[in-house]
């Protein structure tokens, strides 16, 4: 029994005793599950641990991977010992999830990945020594901006760098992200570890998200206190992080504060988060408003606004070429399989076309 802890401690708040009471099952305890392993949750509340399954009913109506439990979700259960029946999502404050890809036959599907629920604030966490990116940042700050979850991005290993080129990093996010919070940190030197632990507040929910190697492992271990999670070297032939973090995990910090350690992810691929896009775009939306035609695309039709501010200096190219990027990504996956079947048809013909013509000139 954890007679001291308080279901308030784990983030339940009045939003999901809100929507436990709508759904009128007071026969049911709340838990909140904290990882899951094949199938199985381990969940928690003021009552204890459990491991539970979901029933065979859910799983007959789920018609996605977001009907089914993930880290961070608040379910109600009953209890069975130190086992659960898992009956009910409760309604998510916040969701973060990812577009991959996924082998079905010959094509290739989109495939949603739930990365975590009922956030509060995320990390996004890059280091110095790997694959450094503006537009990776983004990509994070999209989804993020679409569920309206408080960003916050950490520079970490800054000890492997100058403080010319750390001048010059910072110089480039400040100016692509005004009004972002940035942290540098480094676990050589403890460096940004007090200002990091005074964004963790009780009872909140905090992500870590970023690559394999970038560091959300070992940051997390310093907040707890304890080498709790297994960390790797950086493998010196591909200069990737291992993968050692292989699922999510629900962490308890001594100041109250709720942690999610994440697998590293090298493609963030974008879902239906138009929102997102929109909002942390809102220049080139601003500058769409006064295009010739009313469903510019931005990319070579004349009249354009956003085109005429990339070209006269007003408007970064670099940020341009990504909105355009992740808005092909979101129109794609929002297509229905048919309109996806269509273009993949349209384009093979391109394609083939293509090889005809270079043929005649052979």
């Amino acid at each position: 029994m954890l007679s001291e802890l308080k279901i308030e401690d784990l983030g339940y708040d009045e939003f999901f005793e809100s929507k436990r009471k709508e759904m009128n099952l007071d026969s049911f305890s709340v838990a909140r599950i904290t990882s899951e392993h094949r199938g199985a949750y381990e969940l928690i509340n003021q009552n204890g641990r459990f491991l539970g399954k979901i029933t065979g009913k859910q799983m007959f109506n789920a018609s996605s991977r977001e009907d089914y439990p993930a880290v961070g979700d608040w379910v109600l259960i009953e209890e069975l010992g130190d086992q659960a029946v898992i009956h009910r999502i409760l309604p998510r404050k916040t969701l973060i999830k990812r577009k991959h890809g996924d082998r079905d036959g010959v094509r290739k599907r989109a495939e949603v990945q739930i990365i975590g629920t009922n956030i509060d604030v995320a990390f996004i966490v890059e280091s110095i020594d790997r694959d450094y990116s503006l537009n990776r940042f983004e990509r994070y700050l999209a989804i993020l901006e679409d569920q309206g979850i408080k960003p916050v991005i950490i520079l970490n290993k800054i000890d492997l760098a100058s403080q010319e080129d750390l001048n010059y990093i910072m110089s480039g996010i400040k100016k692509r992200f005004k009004d972002i919070d940035v942290i540098l940190t480094s676990i050589i030197n403890e460096q940004g570890l007090d200002e990091l632990k005074y964004y963790i507040e009780k009872g909140k929910t905090y992500c870590f998200l970023g690559s394999s190697g970038v560091g959300k492992s070992s940051l997390i271990n310093k907040l707890i206190g304890k080498d709790i999670i297994k960390t790797g070297e950086i493998s010196e032939y591909s200069n990737r992080g291992k993968h050692v973090t292989t699922s999510r995990e629900m962490y308890f910090l001594k100041n109250g504060g709720i942690v999610i350690d994440n697998p590293g992810m090298r493609e963030i691929g974008m879902t239906d988060v138009n929102v997102g896009i929109d909002n942390l775009f809102d220049e080139i939306i601003e500058l769409g408003k006064d295009c010739k035609y009313n469903d510019c695309t931005h990319t070579n039709e004349s009249g354009c606004e956003v085109l005429k501010a990339l070209e006269e200096g007003r408007l970064d190219k670099d940020k341009y070429n990504n909105y355009i990027s992740l808005r092909k990504e979101v129109d794609y996956y929002e297509m229905s399989d048919i309109e996806k079947r269509e273009k993949e048809r349209d384009f093979g013909k391109f394609i083939n076309r293509a090889k005809k013509d270079l043929k005649k000139y052979e």
